[in-house]
């Protein structure tokens, strides 16, 4: 009989633990699933934040032009008090009419000689009236220094947009590690060339493990605007092969060094120093980069290309998206 209880008790100890073990396992996927959305939820606050930025320099913007505005007002009441006239801008109306005098026929700007008057008479008719003519031959503009150099110097619109507007570099990561307030963002520095490392934000976590990060040669954008990601001002880009399902950085030639440029044959232009995010150059260059059947990264089928050295490619990915 006491062999039963103990083997009883045995029993009950064990089903005991089963349930123990079971209710260890439950507990894990209601942690992972709550790993989940804790991770959605930043994602989202990232979103947020951004938008709310976004609110903040429409608002800044707003206000710099109102305090052009004013400037501009003082300045033109400074004139006036100091005995400068003021004479409004032409509109198109005037500007128009303007243009219809200056090529109506001579004959129709001539003085009709009056019958039984002299030439003298109407060489003095003349010279009366041509004061009252004078201040509709001069229009005085007052021209900002500000506007006078955008208008002179032109910008960015006079040249193509192609993939010559890149600054594309090899860089070396240097040390990659997680973000401090962001779960799926890397904190990289890179050398590009340049006296001082550049600090980088990629959201590669999900893609490549840390320990493939370090101290590995990439291909960097390197003069998209700096911006400031979840409190972390990001200074490039890395450019990796892209799918839904996949991300690879592409692999420069072996031999190469960071700050050696990456060419395109058949595009000699000079890169921006930064490129204009309100102009999208980056968005409409991007969608013409992909990886061909042979997993070298091109633009419109030209490669990438260090001079002397090689192609850049991706290591498994053929015919992918690049960004």
């Amino acid at each position: 009989m006491f062999l039963g209880r103990q083997l009883a008790r045995m029993s009950s100890d064990r089903a005991l633990l089963n349930r123990l073990e079971q209710r260890a396992i439950e507990a894990d996927q209601v942690i992972e699933y709550l790993k989940q959305q804790v991770a959605l939820l930043k994602e989202k606050a990232i979103l947020q934040a951004s938008q709310r930025e976004e609110k903040r320099l429409r608002v800044e913007n707003a206000k710099l032009k109102k305090e052009i505005e004013d400037l501009k007002q003082n300045l033109i009441e400074a004139e006036i008090r100091n005995g400068v006239k003021q004479v409004p801008l032409p509109t198109a109306a005037s500007v128009q009419s303007s243009s219809a005098i200056c090529i109506s026929p001579p004959d129709a700007l001539a003085t009709p000689t009056v019958i039984g008057k002299t030439p003298e008479m109407s060489e003095n008719k003349k010279k009366k009236d041509k004061p009252d003519k004078k201040p509709d031959k001069k229009v005085f503009l007052l021209v900002f220094e500000g506007e006078k150099k955008q208008t002179a110097g032109g910008g960015d619109d006079s040249k193509p947009i192609d993939v010559s507007r890149l600054d594309l570099r090899i860089g070396r990561i240097i040390t990659a590690k997680k973000h401090p307030d962001a779960d799926s963002l890397y904190v990289e520095e890179v050398d590009v060339g340049e006296e001082n490392p550049r600090t980088v934000v990629s959201g590669l976590v999900k893609h490549v493990p840390v320990e493939e990060m370090q101290n590995r040669l990439a291909v960097m954008l390197c003069n998209l605007k700096p911006a400031k990601m979840r409190g972390v001002v990001s200074q490039a880009m890395v450019m990796c092969a892209s799918s839904p399902e996949k991300v690879e950085i592409l692999d420069p030639p072996s031999d190469a060094v960071p700050g050696d440029r990456i060419t395109f044959e058949g595009y000699p232009g000079e890169s921006d120093k930064e490129l204009n995010p309100k102009k999208k150059i980056w968005d409409q260059i991007q969608p013409d980069f992909s990886t061909n059947a042979e997993y070298v990264a091109t633009y419109k089928g030209t490669p990438f290309e260090v001079k002397g050295k090689g192609v850049c490619k991706a290591q498994t990915m053929a015919n992918s998206g690049i960004k």
